[in-house]
C-alpha cells in the first residue's frame, strides 16, 4: 500500500485544486472517466487515486487542530498563516491551511463519486463480484471519511455524492450538518459490512471492516456531543450505545491490542503493527510525510547542525508545549514515559518530536518515511470508556479497568473511579501530536470553558476569547465569493 497513494489517478477530472505540498502527482493525461477502465486493474488504480487526498490529512489535524488546543502555545515571527487559527481570530477566511482542507477533502469526494460511478456502469470488467464490492466499499469508506472531516471542520457543507461539473457544483448550497451525517453512516456502515478484516502483502494499509466500525463509532459519539448553539458537528443525539457495540466489536476480534512500549507504536521499523487500526501511508524518495517536522522549530535543526530545510518553513517561530500540559505530565513523583518520547524537554522552548527519528530522515523536512496513524487500538479503549461515562452499558470499574491500561503502560499507577475531566486528560497525554485533542475537546462539549480557562492559567495575551462560533472554521473567502448568496459564512468570522 506504500505506493497506492501517489498516483491520483484521476487527478485530470477532478476540476477543484489542490494546495498540497505533499503529493508526488501523477496525473493521467488525456484520461476520461469514459475511456480509462478496460481492466480491474484500471479500476484498482482509480481507488489508489481515492486514497491519494489522505496524504494532507496530518496536516489538517496538526495544523488546524492540536494548533487550536491547549497543547500547544505558540510564538510567531511574523503574519503565519497559522498564527489566526492559533489565536482564534475572526478574520482567517483567506488562510491557506482552511483552504487547503476544504479542497483536499472535496478532491477526495469527487473522485471517489468518479470511482463509484464508474463501477456502477462499468464494473462488469471486474469479473470477481467480491474485487468488485470491496472496491466499492474502500470507496465509500474514503468518501465517508473525508466528509466526516469536512463536518468536524467546518459544520454544513454542500452534499455531493455524483459526480459534477464545476459549473453544478457552483450551484449547490450548503446541507444541513444532520443530513450530511446520513451520507457518512451510509457510507460507513455500507464499508463495516462489505471491508476485508484484514489483508497481506502490499495490500496492507487498505480501509479494513474494523477501520470503517471504529470510524463510524466516532462519527456516532461525536454526533452526540453537544450542539454549541447549532454551530458545529454535535446533534445532541446520545449515541454512545451504538458507538460502544462497535468499540466491542473491534476489542473481542483479538485482531489488535496495546504494545507493551507505547514507544514501538511510533517506530519507523514496526509500521501497521498491532495497535494500528488505520494510518495514512507514506514512503521516503521524494514521496515522505512532511508531519514529523510541523511543530518542530526551524532553530532546532539547526542547532543540532542539521539543514534547516528539515524546518517547516516558519523561520523563528516556536511551537511551545503549554505550561498547563507540562504540568499534567509531570503532575506526580511518577515519570510518564510518553513525557520524554513525546516532547523535546532538553530545550529552551519543549515541543512536540514524537515522530522524529534522524537516522531516517529523507532529503528534507518533506520526506519522512513514516505513516501517520489515524486511530490506534488505544483509542478506540477509552473511547468505549467515553461512553460508558456518558451513559452506555458498562460499570466505572470497566472504566477504570481500561484507563488504568494505558497508564500502566506509560509507568503510572492506577487510578480509581476515573472521571470524565480525568479521561479527557488522559487521553490528552497519550495522544498529543496526532492531532486528537481539539476534537476531544468539542465532543465532550467542553472546548470553551478549557480553553478559556487554560488561556487564563497559562497568561496568553494573544490568543482571544473562545466562544460558540470558534467550534468550526470558517469556509474559504473563495468559496463565499463564488456565486452571490449560495453560501453564508459560518458565524463570528468575517
Amino acid at each position: 500500500m506504500k505506493k497506492l497513494i501517489y498516483f491520483l489517478i484521476l487527478g485530470t477530472l477532478t476540476g477543484l485544486g489542490s494546495c498540497s505540498d505533499q503529493l508526488d502527482q501523477q496525473p493521467v493525461s488525456n484520461t476520461t472517466a469514459e475511456n480509462f477502465y478496460k481492466n480491474t486493474n484500471d479500476f484498482l488504480q482509480a481507488v489508489n487515486g481515492v486514497y491519494s487526498k489522505l496524504t494532507s490529512y496530518p496536516s489538517q489535524v496538526l495544523w488546524l487542530g492540536d494548533m487550536r488546543s491547549d497543547n500547544l502555545a505558540v510564538v510567531h515571527d511574523g503574519n503565519r498563516d497559522w498564527q489566526g487559527i492559533n489565536d482564534f481570530s475572526p478574520n482567517i477566511t483567506n488562510t491557506a491551511f482552511i483552504s487547503s482542507a476544504w479542497n483536499d477533502n472535496f478532491n477526495g469526494i469527487f473522485n471517489a463519486n468518479s470511482v463509484l460511478e464508474a463501477l456502477e456502469s462499468k464494473g462488469n470488467i471486474i469479473t470477481d463480484a467480491a474485487t468488485k464490492t470491496r472496491f466499492t466499499a474502500e470507496t465509500r469508506f474514503l468518501r465517508g471519511f473525508y466528509y466526516f472531516q469536512l463536518v468536524r471542520l467546518f459544520g454544513q457543507v454542500p452534499l455531493i455524492d455524483k459526480p459534477k461539473t464545476a459549473t453544478e457544483v457552483a450551484s449547490i448550497p450548503r446541507s444541513p450538518v444532520a443530513d450530511v451525517y446520513e451520507l457518512i453512516l451510509s457510507d460507513l456502515q455500507y464499508a463495516a459490512a462489505n471491508l476485508p478484516a484484514s489483508y497481506t502483502g502490499s495490500d496492507i494499509g487498505r480501509a479494513t471492516s474494523y477501520a470503517a466500525k471504529g470510524i463510524l463509532g466516532l462519527v456516532y459519539m461525536t454526533r452526540s456531543g453537544p450542539v454549541y448553539g447549532g454551530n458545529g458537528p454535535g446533534l445532541g443525539l446520545k449515541e454512545y450505545d451504538k458507538a460502544l457495540a462497535l468499540f466491542d466489536e473491534i476489542i473481542k476480534s483479538g485482531k489488535y491490542d496495546l504494545l507493551p512500549d507505547y514507544t514501538s507504536v511510533f517506530s519507523y521499523s514496526n509500521e501497521n503493527n498491532k495497535e494500528v487500526i488505520f494510518d495514512v501511508q507514506f514512503m521516503s524518495s521524494s514521496n515522505g510525510a512532511g508531519f514529523p517536522s510541523h511543530l518542530v522549530p526551524v532553530a532546532f535543526w539547526t542547532g543540532q547542525g542539521i539543514s534547516n530545510a528539515y524546518g517547516n518553513g516558519y523561520g523563528a517561530s516556536n511551537f511551545n508545549i503549554s505550561k498547563n500540559l507540562l504540568a499534567s505530565y509531570t503532575s506526580t513523583a511518577e515519570t510518564d514515559v510518553r513525557n520524554a518520547f513525546n516532547i523535546q524537554l532538553s530545550y529552551s522552548r519543549p515541543f512536540v518530536k514524537k515522530y522524529i527519528d534522524y537516522s531516517k530522515r529523507g532529503v528534507n523536512g518533506r520526506d519522512w518515511p513514516i505513516n501517520f496513524i489515524v486511530l490506534r487500538y488505544a483509542d478506540i479503549l477509552l473511547l468505549k470508556a467515553e461512553c460508558i461515562l456518558n451513559g452506555a452499558a458498562g460499570t466505572q470499574a470497566d472504566v477504570d479497568l481500561i484507563v488504568n491500561q494505558i497508564r500502566k503502560r506509560a509507568g503510572l499507577s492506577a487510578l480509581t473511579n476515573v472521571t470524565a475531566d480525568q479521561l479527557l486528560e488522559e487521553r490528552r497525554k497519550e495522544f498529543l501530536g496526532e492531532g486528537i485533542r481539539w476534537n476531544d475537546l468539542v465532543r465532550s462539549g467542553k472546548a470553551v470553558t478549557k480553553m478559556n480557562d487554560w488561556i487564563k492559567s497559562d497568561a496568553i495575551t494573544t490568543i482571544n476569547t473562545v466562544t460558540n462560533d470558534f467550534i468550526i472554521y470558517p469556509l474559504p473567502a473563495v468559496e463565499i465569493s463564488t456565486k452571490a448568496g449560495l453560501y453564508t459564512q459560518n458565524p463570528g468570522y468575517f
